[in-house]
């Protein structure tokens, strides 16, 4: 379940009135591999298996093509979950053994993260050749934004969209936390193949280092976000090769690297 009702009370002019108000769920995911905890997300439920596959191919834990075991091991009403992630030992990574301390909130962009020297990416600049034009990237928000359904009922939810070099849109997932809804939209791109396809990450929120490095592990070389940008967040696609646009609404943006 996306979303609960909740009874409230709605002011406006010193006028009170009750009313019924959708609110968008957030609830913890404890995520397991091989039987183990590996970490606790705060998410809104749905898309779990995405999620799960995207964290892990950003933390270098799983990158085979094969799609994991998953067993759900506890599921409340209230959707507090537990899932297990089976992987053969060989196929762990490296990102495996420096296991998460700390609980990863939905809007944290490090969180979990042990020590500085964590932040560190490693991998070859992206060749980044695609011009885009301000008009074809208020189409591409128009898409996103017909199907930002969660939103339209809460407005109290991110939005993370892939569109490949036509312009077609791949994948579009919402969640409470920016980073989780990259993750979904990363995860399903993984289980269904199309991963290699994506060349525009659009997302509804401010773009923070992580998000960068989320689209350079997935090879996803212009990210365009409707608010602003990290100063590490611009350090970071100069250095990827990644193209970064933001403030990208009311027909203007600002661009940023490449």
């Amino acid at each position: 379940m996306q979303s609960n009702n909740y009874e409230a009370i709605k002011v406006s002019n010193d006028k009170s009135q009750k009313f019924v108000d959708e609110i968008v769920t957030e609830a913890p995911l404890q995520i397991n591999i091989n039987n183990e905890p590996y970490t606790v997300v705060m998410r809104t439920p749905g898309d779990d298996e995405h999620l799960i596959r995207g964290l892990l191919f950003a933390e270098d834990i799983y990158k085979a093509n094969k799609i994991p075991t998953f067993t759900v091991v506890n599921d409340t009403e209230n959707h507090f979950t537990i899932i297990n992630v089976q992987i053969a030992e060989n196929l762990l990574g490296k990102g495996y053994m420096n296991k998460r301390s700390l609980l990863s909130v939905s809007s944290c962009g490090i969180c979990g993260k042990q020590s500085i020297k964590d932040i560190k990416i490693d991998g070859n600049k992206l060749e980044n050749r695609l011009m885009i034009d301000s008009s074809i990237i208020e189409k591409m928000f128009e898409k996103m934004k017909a199907k930002q359904t969660l939103f339209q009922n809460t407005g109290a939810s991110h939005a993370a969209s892939i569109f490949d070099d036509k312009y077609n849109l791949l994948t579009i997932k919402e969640d409470i936390g920016r980073h989780n809804a990259v993750d979904k939209s990363i995860g399903e791109l993984l289980n269904t193949s199309n991963n290699k396809k994506s060349k525009y990450l659009l997302v509804s929120s401010r773009v923070s280092y992580e998000i960068v490095t989320k689209a350079f592990i997935a090879k996803i070389p212009t990210i365009i976000a409707v608010s602003g940008c990290s100063s590490l967040a611009i350090d970071f696609s100069k250095e990827f090769g990644i193209k970064l646009i933001g403030f990208t609404r009311d027909n203007k943006m600002t661009v940023y690297t490449h």
